[in-house]
């Protein structure tokens, strides 16, 4: 994929596609998210689009009770790829969220946009080192 100068519009593309993308520097060969202009490794202007396989391990996780509705989880997810992303862990309690358990993306309307989130990694899924 090409190189991008609205790196937040490659990102919201790859959600409307069901996709999870994030960016890659031809410089230092390392993954980039958040989505930038310059590699925050190495300052390379060269980074490309790449399509993650939505795999990961959740690296962190709080449960956050608000008033009013019931808890969520906000969770940090190590990708396989080399880049952590801040999302959520659905199809298991708040307070149930595991460290280390295997993770893998789906891509979800929620007012009106896409959004990425987890859901559990089906049992026949390894746990990588």
């Amino acid at each position: 994929m090409s190189t991008s100068t609205a790196p937040a519009l490659g990102y919201a593309e790859g959600l409307a596609a069901g996709e999870l993308r994030f960016q890659h520097c031809t410089g230092c060969e390392r993954a980039v998210f958040y989505p930038r202009v310059l590699c925050p490794h190495c300052g390379a202007e060269e980074l490309t689009w790449r399509t993650s396989a939505g795999l990961g391990t959740v690296y962190a996780a709080t449960a956050v009770h608000a008033r009013g509705r019931e808890p969520y989880n906000v969770s940090l997810v190590d990708l396989d790829e080399g880049f952590r992303m801040m999302s959520r862990v659905e199809g298991v309690t708040a307070e149930g969220v595991a460290i280390g358990a295997r993770v893998r993306v789906a891509v979800i309307e929620e007012d009106g946009a896409p959004l990425a989130v987890f859901r559990p990694a089906g049992a026949t899924e390894e746990v990588s080192a």
